[in-house]
């Protein structure tokens, strides 16, 4: 992870305090019980059990320390003080494709809060990035794995 601030809502970032809470707790807890019982079974040379074990523990070590390493260089943004001349992070920006005119809400997110599903796209995102610093009015060509798509800004919101 680089050193760039992460900027995140409110939300987010409890999201985010609650789920390393709970993996720095019960999560540790539950793996030190799930190795132990691995290690109960005899030999550990060939152990399976445990050497699944082992690694789960090191799965769950490397999300703490990614998500500890997040809210350390994370920043809460405030939506009532966005400008609204341009695409910024959490902004909410009305876009339409040039070649259907179907139309497409999405606010731009940190990685960490991207929901597709829910329209909140990351800035690292090609859309994400490439909507970033445009204003109302604006056609944007974006480079996606199908092709070139080309977006008019119609609206920018709050989230």
């Amino acid at each position: 992870m680089s050193n760039e601030t992460i900027y995140l809502t409110l939300e987010g970032r409890g999201r985010l305090e609650k789920e390393l809470r709970e993996l720095k707790t019960s999560g540790r807890k539950d793996m030190a019980s799930r190795i132990a019982e691995a290690r109960s079974h005899g030999d550990l040379k060939e152990n399976a059990e445990y050497d699944a074990a082992k690694e789960a523990q090191g799965h769950l070590e490397m999300r703490i320390a990614k998500l500890e390493e997040t809210l350390s260089k994370s920043r809460i943004l405030d939506t009532s003080n966005l400008d609204l001349t341009k695409v910024t992070v959490l902004s909410t920006v009305k876009v339409a494709n040039s070649k259907t005119n179907k139309e497409f809400n999405y606010t731009l997110v940190s990685e960490e809060e991207a929901d597709l599903a829910s329209g909140k796209i990351s800035t690292l995102s090609p859309i994400g990035r490439a909507l970033l610093g445009h204003s109302i009015g604006d056609l944007v060509e974006i480079k996606v794995p199908a092709g070139l798509l080309t977006l008019k800004v119609l609206d920018i919101t709050r989230q």
